[in-house]
Protein backbone atom coordinates (compact mmCIF):
# COMPACT_ATOMS: atom_id res chain seq x y z
CA UNK A 1 0.00 0.00 0.00
CA UNK A 2 1.25 3.49 -0.86
CA UNK A 3 2.42 5.63 2.10
CA UNK A 4 -0.42 7.51 3.73
CA UNK A 5 0.79 11.01 3.01
CA UNK A 6 0.91 10.59 -0.79
CA UNK A 7 -0.71 13.74 -2.25
CA UNK A 8 -2.47 14.12 -5.59
CA UNK A 9 -4.54 16.93 -7.13
CA UNK A 10 -5.99 16.43 -10.61
CA UNK A 11 -7.37 19.69 -12.07
CA UNK A 12 -8.25 17.97 -15.35
CA UNK A 13 -11.61 16.82 -13.97
CA UNK A 14 -14.61 18.62 -12.53
CA UNK A 15 -14.72 18.60 -9.60
CA UNK A 16 -10.99 18.29 -9.12
CA UNK A 17 -9.82 14.84 -8.03
CA UNK A 18 -8.02 15.14 -4.70
CA UNK A 19 -6.13 12.56 -2.64
CA UNK A 20 -5.01 13.53 0.88
CA UNK A 21 -5.35 17.20 -0.05
CA UNK A 22 -7.38 20.35 0.43
CA UNK A 23 -6.58 23.05 -2.18
CA UNK A 24 -7.03 26.81 -1.80
CA UNK A 25 -6.20 29.36 -4.47
CA UNK A 26 -5.42 33.05 -4.84
CA UNK A 27 -5.39 35.00 -8.12
CA UNK A 28 -6.36 31.85 -10.01
CA UNK A 29 -9.01 30.93 -12.55
CA UNK A 30 -10.49 27.44 -12.81
CA UNK A 31 -10.60 26.33 -16.46
CA UNK A 32 -12.18 23.20 -17.91
CA UNK A 33 -9.09 20.99 -17.58
CA UNK A 34 -6.52 23.00 -15.63
CA UNK A 35 -6.06 25.84 -13.15
CA UNK A 36 -4.62 29.15 -14.36
CA UNK A 37 -2.29 30.71 -11.79
CA UNK A 38 -1.78 34.34 -12.78
CA UNK A 39 1.24 36.49 -11.91
CA UNK A 40 1.54 36.80 -8.14
CA UNK A 41 -1.03 34.07 -7.55
CA UNK A 42 -0.60 30.73 -5.84
CA UNK A 43 -2.15 27.38 -4.96
CA UNK A 44 -2.02 26.30 -1.31
CA UNK A 45 -2.26 22.54 -0.79
CA UNK A 46 -2.98 21.30 2.75
CA UNK A 47 -2.16 17.64 3.41
CA UNK A 48 -1.46 15.31 6.31
CA UNK A 49 1.68 13.36 7.19
CA UNK A 50 1.07 10.68 9.86
CA UNK A 51 3.08 11.02 13.05
CA UNK A 52 4.91 7.75 12.41
CA UNK A 53 5.90 8.63 8.83
CA UNK A 54 9.69 9.00 8.38
CA UNK A 55 10.73 10.11 4.90
CA UNK A 56 14.25 11.08 3.81
CA UNK A 57 13.16 12.57 0.48
CA UNK A 58 9.97 13.21 -1.50
CA UNK A 59 9.27 13.84 -5.17
CA UNK A 60 7.05 16.66 -6.43
CA UNK A 61 5.62 16.29 -9.95
CA UNK A 62 3.98 19.21 -11.75
CA UNK A 63 2.00 18.58 -14.93
CA UNK A 64 1.50 21.74 -16.99
CA UNK A 65 0.12 22.81 -20.36
CA UNK A 66 2.63 24.57 -22.58
CA UNK A 67 5.50 26.85 -21.56
CA UNK A 68 4.71 28.45 -18.23
CA UNK A 69 5.92 31.18 -15.93
CA UNK A 70 8.74 30.66 -13.40
CA UNK A 71 7.57 28.88 -10.26
CA UNK A 72 8.34 29.20 -6.54
CA UNK A 73 7.74 26.06 -4.46
CA UNK A 74 7.45 26.57 -0.70
CA UNK A 75 6.74 23.78 1.80
CA UNK A 76 5.85 24.79 5.37
CA UNK A 77 7.57 28.14 4.86
CA UNK A 78 10.78 26.56 3.53
CA UNK A 79 11.69 27.40 -0.08
CA UNK A 80 12.19 24.23 -2.13
CA UNK A 81 12.64 25.99 -5.51
CA UNK A 82 13.02 29.69 -6.33
CA UNK A 83 11.91 30.98 -9.77
CA UNK A 84 12.18 27.49 -11.19
CA UNK A 85 12.28 27.98 -14.97
CA UNK A 86 10.42 25.49 -17.11
CA UNK A 87 11.87 24.61 -20.54
CA UNK A 88 10.18 25.74 -23.75
CA UNK A 89 7.32 23.46 -24.80
CA UNK A 90 7.02 22.16 -28.36
CA UNK A 91 3.50 23.57 -28.76
CA UNK A 92 1.39 26.01 -26.70
CA UNK A 93 -0.83 23.18 -25.43
CA UNK A 94 1.83 20.50 -25.00
CA UNK A 95 1.40 18.44 -21.82
CA UNK A 96 4.68 18.58 -19.84
CA UNK A 97 5.77 17.00 -16.57
CA UNK A 98 8.44 18.46 -14.27
CA UNK A 99 9.99 16.71 -11.28
CA UNK A 100 11.48 18.38 -8.19
CA UNK A 101 13.23 16.84 -5.19
CA UNK A 102 11.82 17.78 -1.77
CA UNK A 103 13.96 17.16 1.34
CA UNK A 104 12.26 15.01 3.97
CA UNK A 105 13.29 17.54 6.65
CA UNK A 106 10.77 20.00 5.20
CA UNK A 107 7.88 17.63 6.02
CA UNK A 108 6.18 17.87 9.42
CA UNK A 109 4.01 15.38 11.31
CA UNK A 110 0.36 16.42 11.00
CA UNK A 111 -0.90 19.13 8.67
CA UNK A 112 1.54 20.46 6.02
CA UNK A 113 1.06 23.34 3.58
CA UNK A 114 2.57 23.35 0.08
CA UNK A 115 2.54 26.59 -1.95
CA UNK A 116 2.94 26.66 -5.75
CA UNK A 117 3.48 30.31 -6.74
CA UNK A 118 3.67 32.09 -10.07
CA UNK A 119 6.88 34.14 -9.75
CA UNK A 120 6.56 35.94 -13.09
CA UNK A 121 6.48 39.71 -12.67
CA UNK A 122 5.70 40.27 -16.35
CA UNK A 123 2.20 38.84 -16.43
CA UNK A 124 2.92 35.27 -17.54
CA UNK A 125 0.56 32.51 -16.44
CA UNK A 126 1.00 28.99 -15.09
CA UNK A 127 -1.50 26.44 -16.47
CA UNK A 128 -1.35 23.58 -13.98
CA UNK A 129 -3.01 20.26 -14.92
CA UNK A 130 -2.03 18.23 -11.84
CA UNK A 131 0.43 17.98 -9.00
CA UNK A 132 1.64 15.05 -6.91
CA UNK A 133 3.89 14.72 -3.88
CA UNK A 134 5.10 11.27 -2.85
CA UNK A 135 7.91 9.68 -0.84
CA UNK A 136 10.75 8.95 -3.25
CA UNK A 137 10.58 5.19 -2.61
CA UNK A 138 6.94 5.10 -3.75
CA UNK A 139 6.87 7.84 -6.38
CA UNK A 140 7.11 5.55 -9.40
CA UNK A 141 4.48 3.15 -8.11
CA UNK A 142 1.96 5.87 -7.43
CA UNK A 143 2.72 7.49 -10.80
CA UNK A 144 1.82 4.21 -12.53
CA UNK A 145 -1.26 3.90 -10.34
CA UNK A 146 -2.48 7.35 -11.31
CA UNK A 147 -1.76 6.71 -14.98
CA UNK A 148 -3.87 3.55 -14.76
CA UNK A 149 -6.57 5.45 -12.89
CA UNK A 150 -6.76 8.17 -15.53
CA UNK A 151 -6.71 5.68 -18.40
CA UNK A 152 -9.45 3.53 -16.92
CA UNK A 153 -11.79 6.39 -16.10
CA UNK A 154 -11.40 8.28 -19.38
CA UNK A 155 -13.98 8.21 -22.18
CA UNK A 156 -12.61 6.86 -25.46
CA UNK A 157 -14.41 7.07 -28.81
CA UNK A 158 -13.46 4.67 -31.61
CA UNK A 159 -14.37 4.77 -35.27
CA UNK A 160 -15.13 1.19 -36.27
CA UNK A 161 -15.18 -0.94 -39.40
CA UNK A 162 -16.69 -4.37 -39.98
CA UNK A 163 -15.95 -7.06 -42.55
CA UNK A 164 -18.28 -10.04 -43.06
CA UNK A 165 -16.66 -13.47 -43.06
CA UNK A 166 -14.88 -14.00 -46.39
CA UNK A 167 -15.51 -10.45 -47.65
CA UNK A 168 -12.50 -8.51 -49.03
CA UNK A 169 -13.69 -5.00 -48.12
CA UNK A 170 -14.19 -3.33 -44.72
CA UNK A 171 -17.50 -1.51 -44.21
CA UNK A 172 -17.97 1.51 -41.86
CA UNK A 173 -19.57 0.54 -38.55
CA UNK A 174 -21.16 2.47 -35.68
CA UNK A 175 -18.82 4.44 -33.37
CA UNK A 176 -17.95 2.81 -30.05
CA UNK A 177 -17.77 4.74 -26.75
CA UNK A 178 -15.98 3.09 -23.81
CA UNK A 179 -15.88 4.32 -20.20
CA UNK A 180 -15.19 2.11 -17.16
CA UNK A 181 -14.77 3.82 -13.80
CA UNK A 182 -14.59 1.47 -10.82
CA UNK A 183 -13.64 4.23 -8.42
CA UNK A 184 -10.79 2.37 -6.77
CA UNK A 185 -8.21 4.03 -4.54
CA UNK A 186 -4.54 4.44 -5.37
CA UNK A 187 -3.85 1.43 -3.17
CA UNK A 188 -5.56 -0.79 -5.76
CA UNK A 189 -4.71 0.70 -9.17
CA UNK A 190 -5.66 -2.50 -11.00
CA UNK A 191 -9.29 -1.66 -10.42
CA UNK A 192 -8.94 1.45 -12.58
CA UNK A 193 -6.61 0.20 -15.29
CA UNK A 194 -8.08 0.38 -18.81
CA UNK A 195 -9.28 -2.90 -20.32
CA UNK A 196 -7.04 -4.88 -22.63
CA UNK A 197 -9.88 -7.21 -23.68
CA UNK A 198 -13.57 -6.42 -23.93
CA UNK A 199 -16.61 -8.48 -24.93
CA UNK A 200 -20.24 -7.41 -24.96
CA UNK A 201 -23.73 -8.15 -26.26
CA UNK A 202 -26.43 -5.61 -27.06
CA UNK A 203 -30.18 -5.99 -26.86
CA UNK A 204 -30.15 -6.21 -30.67
CA UNK A 205 -28.49 -9.64 -30.32
CA UNK A 206 -25.12 -8.60 -31.78
CA UNK A 207 -22.09 -9.96 -29.85
CA UNK A 208 -18.61 -8.46 -30.10
CA UNK A 209 -15.22 -9.36 -28.64
CA UNK A 210 -12.10 -7.22 -29.09
CA UNK A 211 -8.51 -6.83 -27.86
CA UNK A 212 -6.95 -3.36 -27.52
CA UNK A 213 -3.53 -2.21 -28.60
CA UNK A 214 -1.08 -1.51 -25.80
CA UNK A 215 -1.54 2.26 -26.14
CA UNK A 216 -5.34 1.92 -26.54
CA UNK A 217 -5.14 3.62 -29.96
CA UNK A 218 -7.22 0.87 -31.57
CA UNK A 219 -8.53 -2.67 -31.35
CA UNK A 220 -9.25 -5.77 -33.43
CA UNK A 221 -11.83 -8.47 -32.82
CA UNK A 222 -14.76 -10.45 -34.12
CA UNK A 223 -18.53 -9.97 -34.18
CA UNK A 224 -21.54 -12.28 -34.44
CA UNK A 225 -24.77 -10.81 -35.80
CA UNK A 226 -28.22 -11.48 -34.41
CA UNK A 227 -28.78 -13.86 -37.33
CA UNK A 228 -25.63 -15.84 -36.52
CA UNK A 229 -23.47 -14.28 -39.26
CA UNK A 230 -19.77 -13.88 -38.45
CA UNK A 231 -17.36 -11.10 -39.22
CA UNK A 232 -14.36 -9.07 -38.10
CA UNK A 233 -14.40 -5.71 -36.38
CA UNK A 234 -11.64 -3.16 -35.87
CA UNK A 235 -11.47 0.31 -34.38
CA UNK A 236 -9.30 3.44 -34.33
CA UNK A 237 -9.25 5.92 -31.44
CA UNK A 238 -10.66 9.28 -32.57
CA UNK A 239 -11.26 11.09 -29.26
CA UNK A 240 -10.38 10.75 -25.58
CA UNK A 241 -11.86 12.75 -22.70
CA UNK A 242 -10.39 12.64 -19.17
CA UNK A 243 -13.89 12.36 -17.68
CA UNK A 244 -17.46 12.13 -19.01
CA UNK A 245 -18.77 15.59 -19.82
CA UNK A 246 -21.83 17.14 -21.43
CA UNK A 247 -24.20 14.77 -23.25
CA UNK A 248 -21.78 11.87 -22.74
CA UNK A 249 -22.01 12.19 -18.96
CA UNK A 250 -25.79 11.78 -19.14
CA UNK A 251 -25.34 8.40 -20.88
CA UNK A 252 -23.11 6.89 -18.16
CA UNK A 253 -24.81 4.36 -15.85
CA UNK A 254 -23.78 4.61 -12.21
CA UNK A 255 -24.01 1.76 -9.71
CA UNK A 256 -23.30 1.12 -6.04
CA UNK A 257 -21.71 -2.32 -5.98
CA UNK A 258 -21.20 -5.24 -3.58
CA UNK A 259 -18.97 -8.32 -3.53
CA UNK A 260 -19.86 -11.73 -2.08
CA UNK A 261 -17.18 -12.97 0.35
CA UNK A 262 -18.09 -16.38 1.81
CA UNK A 263 -21.80 -15.63 1.66
CA UNK A 264 -21.51 -12.09 3.04
CA UNK A 265 -22.14 -9.19 0.67
CA UNK A 266 -19.75 -6.32 1.33
CA UNK A 267 -19.67 -2.81 -0.21
CA UNK A 268 -17.31 -2.64 -3.20
CA UNK A 269 -17.53 1.03 -4.22
CA UNK A 270 -19.11 2.71 -7.21
CA UNK A 271 -19.06 1.72 -10.86
CA UNK A 272 -19.52 4.07 -13.79
CA UNK A 273 -20.21 2.25 -17.07
CA UNK A 274 -20.65 3.43 -20.65
CA UNK A 275 -20.31 0.98 -23.53
CA UNK A 276 -22.28 2.22 -26.51
CA UNK A 277 -22.18 1.05 -30.12
CA UNK A 278 -25.75 2.04 -30.90
CA UNK A 279 -27.69 -0.68 -29.04
CA UNK A 280 -28.54 -0.81 -25.32
CA UNK A 281 -26.08 -2.99 -23.42
CA UNK A 282 -27.17 -6.43 -22.21
CA UNK A 283 -23.95 -7.94 -20.86
CA UNK A 284 -20.24 -7.10 -20.80
CA UNK A 285 -16.94 -8.72 -19.75
CA UNK A 286 -13.55 -7.05 -19.52
CA UNK A 287 -10.06 -7.85 -18.25
CA UNK A 288 -6.91 -5.81 -17.62
CA UNK A 289 -3.21 -6.26 -18.16
CA UNK A 290 -2.63 -7.19 -14.52
CA UNK A 291 -4.95 -10.21 -14.79
CA UNK A 292 -8.09 -8.89 -13.11
CA UNK A 293 -11.46 -9.56 -14.76
CA UNK A 294 -15.07 -8.43 -14.40
CA UNK A 295 -18.24 -9.78 -16.00
CA UNK A 296 -21.81 -8.63 -15.53
CA UNK A 297 -25.28 -9.00 -16.98
CA UNK A 298 -27.53 -5.95 -16.89
CA UNK A 299 -31.16 -6.11 -15.87
CA UNK A 300 -33.64 -3.45 -17.00
CA UNK A 301 -36.88 -2.98 -15.12
CA UNK A 302 -39.31 -0.59 -16.78
CA UNK A 303 -41.10 1.52 -14.19
CA UNK A 304 -43.17 3.50 -16.66
CA UNK A 305 -45.31 2.66 -19.66
CA UNK A 306 -43.31 0.92 -22.35
CA UNK A 307 -46.00 1.11 -24.98
CA UNK A 308 -45.78 -2.46 -26.28
CA UNK A 309 -46.13 -4.08 -22.88
CA UNK A 310 -49.83 -3.42 -22.43
CA UNK A 311 -51.98 -0.41 -21.78
CA UNK A 312 -53.82 1.68 -24.33
CA UNK A 313 -52.84 1.20 -27.96
CA UNK A 314 -51.40 4.38 -29.45
CA UNK A 315 -50.61 5.65 -32.92
CA UNK A 316 -47.09 7.10 -32.84
CA UNK A 317 -46.64 7.80 -36.54
CA UNK A 318 -46.54 11.54 -35.81
CA UNK A 319 -43.17 11.02 -34.09
CA UNK A 320 -41.49 10.28 -37.42
CA UNK A 321 -39.12 13.16 -38.21
CA UNK A 322 -37.58 12.05 -41.50
CA UNK A 323 -38.28 9.71 -44.44
CA UNK A 324 -35.80 8.26 -46.92
CA UNK A 325 -37.21 6.48 -49.97
CA UNK A 326 -35.27 4.62 -52.64
CA UNK A 327 -37.56 6.19 -55.24
CA UNK A 328 -40.67 8.39 -55.51
CA UNK A 329 -42.73 9.99 -58.29
CA UNK A 330 -42.14 13.67 -57.51
CA UNK A 331 -43.60 14.99 -60.78
CA UNK A 332 -47.09 13.83 -59.75
CA UNK A 333 -46.61 14.63 -56.06
CA UNK A 334 -46.74 10.91 -55.18
CA UNK A 335 -43.90 11.10 -52.69
CA UNK A 336 -42.97 9.13 -49.57
CA UNK A 337 -44.16 11.90 -47.24
CA UNK A 338 -47.73 11.01 -48.25
CA UNK A 339 -47.36 7.74 -46.32
CA UNK A 340 -47.61 9.66 -43.03
CA UNK A 341 -50.80 11.53 -43.88
CA UNK A 342 -54.45 10.62 -43.42
CA UNK A 343 -55.72 11.86 -46.80
CA UNK A 344 -56.20 9.38 -49.65
CA UNK A 345 -52.91 10.21 -51.33
CA UNK A 346 -50.15 7.74 -52.14
CA UNK A 347 -46.45 7.03 -52.60
CA UNK A 348 -45.41 5.63 -55.98
CA UNK A 349 -41.98 4.13 -56.63
CA UNK A 350 -40.78 3.22 -60.11
CA UNK A 351 -39.38 -0.06 -58.77
CA UNK A 352 -40.75 -3.49 -57.92
CA UNK A 353 -38.48 -3.70 -54.84
CA UNK A 354 -38.31 -0.23 -53.22
CA UNK A 355 -37.63 0.62 -49.60
CA UNK A 356 -38.60 3.40 -47.20
CA UNK A 357 -36.75 4.34 -43.99
CA UNK A 358 -38.69 6.05 -41.18
CA UNK A 359 -36.51 8.01 -38.73
CA UNK A 360 -38.11 8.87 -35.37
CA UNK A 361 -37.06 11.77 -33.19
CA UNK A 362 -36.00 9.29 -30.45
CA UNK A 363 -35.94 5.50 -30.07
CA UNK A 364 -39.46 4.03 -29.82
CA UNK A 365 -40.91 0.57 -29.24
CA UNK A 366 -43.33 -0.56 -31.93
CA UNK A 367 -45.76 -3.40 -31.22
CA UNK A 368 -47.58 -3.30 -34.58
CA UNK A 369 -47.69 -1.46 -37.88
CA UNK A 370 -50.16 -1.16 -40.76
CA UNK A 371 -50.05 -0.72 -44.53
CA UNK A 372 -52.86 0.81 -46.60
CA UNK A 373 -53.25 -0.02 -50.28
CA UNK A 374 -53.45 2.78 -52.82
CA UNK A 375 -56.18 3.88 -55.21
CA UNK A 376 -55.54 1.75 -58.33
CA UNK A 377 -53.70 -1.18 -59.95
CA UNK A 378 -53.60 -4.10 -57.54
CA UNK A 379 -50.47 -5.32 -59.36
CA UNK A 380 -48.58 -2.47 -57.67
CA UNK A 381 -49.48 -3.64 -54.14
CA UNK A 382 -46.54 -4.99 -52.09
CA UNK A 383 -46.63 -8.77 -51.60
CA UNK A 384 -43.28 -9.61 -49.93
CA UNK A 385 -41.46 -7.39 -47.45
CA UNK A 386 -39.53 -7.17 -44.21
CA UNK A 387 -39.70 -4.55 -41.47
CA UNK A 388 -36.32 -3.88 -39.86
CA UNK A 389 -35.12 -1.77 -36.93
CA UNK A 390 -31.82 0.01 -36.35
CA UNK A 391 -30.22 2.15 -33.67
CA UNK A 392 -27.83 3.96 -36.01
CA UNK A 393 -29.27 3.58 -39.52
CA UNK A 394 -26.46 1.23 -40.57
CA UNK A 395 -26.86 -2.05 -38.71
CA UNK A 396 -30.35 -3.55 -39.11
CA UNK A 397 -32.31 -6.16 -37.19
CA UNK A 398 -35.24 -8.01 -38.81
CA UNK A 399 -38.48 -7.45 -36.89
CA UNK A 400 -41.11 -8.91 -39.23
CA UNK A 401 -41.22 -10.91 -42.49
CA UNK A 402 -44.28 -11.12 -44.77
CA UNK A 403 -44.76 -13.14 -47.98
CA UNK A 404 -47.62 -13.55 -50.47
CA UNK A 405 -49.70 -10.79 -48.92
CA UNK A 406 -52.71 -9.52 -50.89
CA UNK A 407 -55.04 -6.52 -50.43
CA UNK A 408 -58.66 -7.33 -51.32
CA UNK A 409 -59.75 -3.76 -52.09
CA UNK A 410 -58.48 -0.22 -52.59
CA UNK A 411 -57.51 1.79 -49.49
CA UNK A 412 -57.70 -1.37 -47.38
CA UNK A 413 -55.64 -1.23 -44.17
CA UNK A 414 -53.94 -4.37 -42.87
CA UNK A 415 -52.19 -4.42 -39.47
CA UNK A 416 -49.29 -6.69 -38.47
CA UNK A 417 -48.04 -7.45 -34.95
CA UNK A 418 -44.36 -7.70 -34.08
CA UNK A 419 -42.89 -10.50 -31.99
CA UNK A 420 -39.76 -8.39 -31.35
CA UNK A 421 -40.45 -5.06 -29.66
CA UNK A 422 -37.06 -3.52 -28.98
CA UNK A 423 -36.67 0.26 -29.07
CA UNK A 424 -35.24 1.59 -32.33
CA UNK A 425 -34.92 5.05 -33.85
CA UNK A 426 -34.82 3.86 -37.49
CA UNK A 427 -37.40 1.54 -39.09
CA UNK A 428 -37.02 0.26 -42.65
CA UNK A 429 -39.81 -1.16 -44.81
CA UNK A 430 -37.92 -3.24 -47.35
CA UNK A 431 -40.26 -4.42 -50.13
CA UNK A 432 -38.70 -7.33 -52.02
CA UNK A 433 -41.58 -7.94 -54.48
CA UNK A 434 -45.05 -6.73 -55.48
CA UNK A 435 -48.03 -8.36 -57.23
CA UNK A 436 -46.55 -8.26 -60.72
CA UNK A 437 -46.01 -4.65 -61.84
CA UNK A 438 -42.79 -2.73 -62.39
CA UNK A 439 -44.15 0.05 -60.11
CA UNK A 440 -44.98 -0.19 -56.40
CA UNK A 441 -47.42 1.95 -54.42
CA UNK A 442 -48.91 2.43 -50.95
CA UNK A 443 -51.30 4.96 -49.50
CA UNK A 444 -50.17 4.92 -45.84
CA UNK A 445 -47.89 3.33 -43.25
CA UNK A 446 -48.72 3.68 -39.55
CA UNK A 447 -46.84 2.64 -36.38
CA UNK A 448 -48.47 1.77 -33.04
CA UNK A 449 -47.75 1.35 -29.33
CA UNK A 450 -44.29 2.90 -29.04
CA UNK A 451 -42.69 4.38 -25.94
CA UNK A 452 -39.56 6.50 -25.88
CA UNK A 453 -36.54 4.52 -24.75
CA UNK A 454 -35.16 7.18 -22.44
CA UNK A 455 -33.11 6.03 -19.44
CA UNK A 456 -35.06 8.26 -17.02
CA UNK A 457 -38.01 5.88 -16.40
CA UNK A 458 -35.82 2.82 -16.00
CA UNK A 459 -33.91 1.26 -13.12
CA UNK A 460 -30.75 -0.60 -13.99
CA UNK A 461 -29.07 -3.33 -11.98
CA UNK A 462 -26.57 -6.09 -12.69
CA UNK A 463 -25.25 -9.42 -11.42
CA UNK A 464 -21.94 -11.06 -12.28
CA UNK A 465 -18.50 -11.81 -10.94
CA UNK A 466 -15.26 -9.98 -10.26
CA UNK A 467 -11.73 -11.34 -9.90
CA UNK A 468 -8.83 -9.28 -8.60
CA UNK A 469 -5.32 -10.13 -9.86
CA UNK A 470 -4.07 -13.28 -8.14
CA UNK A 471 -7.30 -13.74 -6.17
CA UNK A 472 -10.29 -16.05 -6.36
CA UNK A 473 -13.43 -14.85 -8.18
CA UNK A 474 -16.27 -13.44 -6.09
CA UNK A 475 -19.90 -12.58 -6.76
CA UNK A 476 -20.51 -9.04 -7.93
CA UNK A 477 -23.78 -7.10 -8.05
CA UNK A 478 -24.91 -3.50 -8.31
CA UNK A 479 -27.90 -1.24 -8.00
CA UNK A 480 -28.50 1.87 -10.04
CA UNK A 481 -27.86 5.26 -8.42
CA UNK A 482 -27.93 8.85 -9.73
CA UNK A 483 -24.77 10.29 -11.23
CA UNK A 484 -22.46 11.93 -8.68
CA UNK A 485 -22.66 15.71 -8.58
CA UNK A 486 -20.11 17.24 -10.91
CA UNK A 487 -21.11 20.88 -10.91
CA UNK A 488 -18.72 23.31 -9.28
CA UNK A 489 -18.77 27.04 -9.50
CA UNK A 490 -15.66 28.33 -11.28
CA UNK A 491 -13.09 30.02 -9.11
CA UNK A 492 -12.74 33.77 -9.38
CA UNK A 493 -9.66 35.76 -10.24
CA UNK A 494 -9.10 37.89 -7.16
CA UNK A 495 -6.29 40.31 -6.46
CA UNK A 496 -7.16 41.17 -2.86
CA UNK A 497 -4.26 39.51 -1.07
CA UNK A 498 -4.74 36.58 1.28
CA UNK A 499 -8.36 37.53 1.86
CA UNK A 500 -9.07 36.59 -1.75
CA UNK A 501 -8.28 32.91 -1.23
CA UNK A 502 -11.00 30.45 -2.14
CA UNK A 503 -11.41 26.75 -1.59
CA UNK A 504 -11.15 24.76 -4.81
CA UNK A 505 -14.18 22.46 -5.12
CA UNK A 506 -12.98 18.88 -5.30
CA UNK A 507 -13.89 15.23 -5.19
CA UNK A 508 -12.54 14.03 -1.84
CA UNK A 509 -13.28 10.33 -2.40
CA UNK A 510 -9.59 9.51 -1.94
CA UNK A 511 -8.72 12.27 0.52
CA UNK A 512 -8.90 10.60 3.92
CA UNK A 513 -7.04 7.34 4.29
CA UNK A 514 -7.59 7.18 8.03
CA UNK A 515 -9.99 8.59 10.60
CA UNK A 516 -7.22 10.84 11.90
CA UNK A 517 -6.67 12.39 8.47
CA UNK A 518 -10.41 12.79 7.96
CA UNK A 519 -10.77 14.65 11.24
CA UNK A 520 -7.87 17.00 10.51
CA UNK A 521 -8.97 17.77 6.97
CA UNK A 522 -12.61 18.30 7.94
CA UNK A 523 -11.49 20.64 10.71
CA UNK A 524 -9.79 22.89 8.15
CA UNK A 525 -12.85 22.76 5.89
CA UNK A 526 -15.09 23.71 8.81
CA UNK A 527 -12.90 26.69 9.70
CA UNK A 528 -13.01 27.87 6.09
CA UNK A 529 -16.79 27.61 5.84
CA UNK A 530 -17.29 29.46 9.14
CA UNK A 531 -15.13 32.41 8.09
Amino acid sequence: MAPAFAVFADFGSRPAGLSNAVVRHHRCAVASSYVVVTAGGHLAVDFVVPDHEDTAEAVLRLETLGTTAPVDVVLNGETVAKEFRLPEADTPDALCEYVLSVPGTALLPGVNVLHIRNADGGGGVLRLRSLALDPVEAAERTRRARAARGGGASVRTYATERRPLGAPVWQPGPPLLVHLDQGESLADPAGQEPPTRLAWRGTDGIESSVAFRTDLSGFHGHVRGADGSLGEVRGTLTEQQPRPDGPVAARVRHFVTEEDHNGVWRPAGRLGLLLDDGAPLERVTWSGRSGGATSLSLVTEATGSAGATGGERRDITDRVRELQASDEFTAAGEVAANLLGTARTKWLAQESDPEVIFVFGAPVRVSSYSLTSANDFTERDPSDWTLEGSHDGRTWMTLDIRQDEHFRRRFETKEYCLATTGAFQHYRLNISDNCGDHLTQLSAVRFFDGGEAAPAPETFAFIGYRQAPGAEPVGYRGTNVPAPATGAAPGRTDGQGGEGEELLAGDFSETAQSLQEAAQLLERLTRYLRH
